[in-house]
């Protein structure tokens, strides 16, 4: 019972990150970008990935998985260090919603200097592992699924966005969006 316990904990400092977020989010609302039946969506996703994994660890009695609580934790570790780094270098600029980018507001170093979206990359790391640090795979499969689903939509709205600062696509476009040479 003290993994659920230190799990439930972990989901708990997840979620207070998550409202921390939206209220680091609330400056700019000018510059948002509209994403009709999207934002609710996103919401959605990311309060079930604090809620649906500890559901199904105690409604199916999920045991706790040393070794892939080990490999999970490592994926973590490695989504946090990119947080951090992409974080460190889009600065004032971050937000959780789509917004118009500020004039020379454009990041082209750090994560940037690779892929044109670092912390979606942190997501789907974060909701593919962090249901597994207790085993609950069921989570971790349908997070991902609906994440896929979510960030589709969502970087096509962003890229159209991004895409009416000409500095924006002459620095990305030749650029993978989530891992360099794949996607």
């Amino acid at each position: 019972m003290s993994t659920v316990l230190a799990f439930a904990g972990l989901l708990t400092l997840v979620g207070v990150t998550r409202l921390g977020e939206l209220v680091v989010s609330a400056r700019r609302p000018g510059a948002r970008v509209a994403e009709p039946g999207l934002w609710p969506l996103m919401v959605l996703l990311h309060t079930a990935s604090v809620v649906a994994p500890l559901v199904e660890v105690l409604a199916l009695d999920r045991p706790f998985p040393p070794a892939l609580a080990a490999a999970a934790g490592l994926v973590l570790l490695g989504a946090l260090a990119l947080r951090v780094w992409t974080l460190r270098t889009i600065g004032r600029s971050w937000n959780v919603r789509v917004v118009r980018p500020e004039e020379g507001a454009i990041a082209t170093s750090g994560p940037y200097a690779w892929i044109r979206h670092p912390n979606y990359l942190v997501v789907v790391l974060e909701l593919a592992a962090l249901p597994l640090l207790h085993g609950a795979w069921l989570s971790a499969l349908a997070l991902s699924l609906l994440n896929g689903f979510v960030l589709q939509r969502r970087i096509r709205t962003e890229e159209a966005t991004l895409r009416s600062s000409p500095a924006w696509w002459a620095a990305m476009e030749h650029k993978a969006r989530l891992v360099p040479g794949l996607v």
